[in-house]
């Protein structure tokens, strides 16, 4: 449970927070990236990472890649302890605002077919389903569902 008195703010994270990273990932995830795939994508500029910390630890993070006016979300995690209070919004709130900026055009993402909390999350953010991929997960076998939206004259959730 967070017990902050201070909002909790998104930053962005570079390769000395890959530790706590791979802590939460490893939480989180059955089946994830290690630690080198993080390294070498966040010192290429591959992609960027945000994360939300509450008392010096690291409780959520998004990581996404913005190539040629698409974005993709890669990877978003919330610590068990701390689901449900608002963190993925918060981050995806970050993420949009971060778009807008830079004029995107779509985003992209995929999620488990089981995963109905994050399916409705990335609904209300504009994101509709438009295709399958069969057996995508290597931890479960499971398919992923892909989903896209449009940045063109969206408006971010409250």
């Amino acid at each position: 449970m967070n017990t902050n008195t201070n909002p909790l703010k998104p930053t962005e994270l570079r390769v000395f927070d890959i530790p706590a990273l791979m802590r939460l990932e490893r939480r989180c995830f059955e089946y994830h990236w290690n630690e080198s795939q993080y390294k070498l994508g966040l010192e290429r500029g591959a992609f960027r990472i945000y994360g939300i910390k509450t008392d010096g630890r690291l409780v959520a993070y998004l990581a996404f890649s913005l190539i040629a006016g698409e974005m993709e979300i890669l990877n978003l995690a919330v610590h068990p302890d701390f689901r449900r209070q608002g963190l993925a919004k918060i981050l995806l709130r970050k993420l949009f605002s971060f778009c807008a900026a830079r004029q995107t055009e779509a985003g992209f993402l995929d999620v488990k077919r089981s995963n109905a909390p994050a399916i409705a999350l990335y609904q209300q953010f504009g994101f509709e389903q438009y295709g399958v991929r069969k057996r995508y997960y290597p931890d479960t076998k499971e398919d992923a569902l892909l989903f896209r939206c449009s940045f063109l004259g969206h408006t971010t959730p409250a």
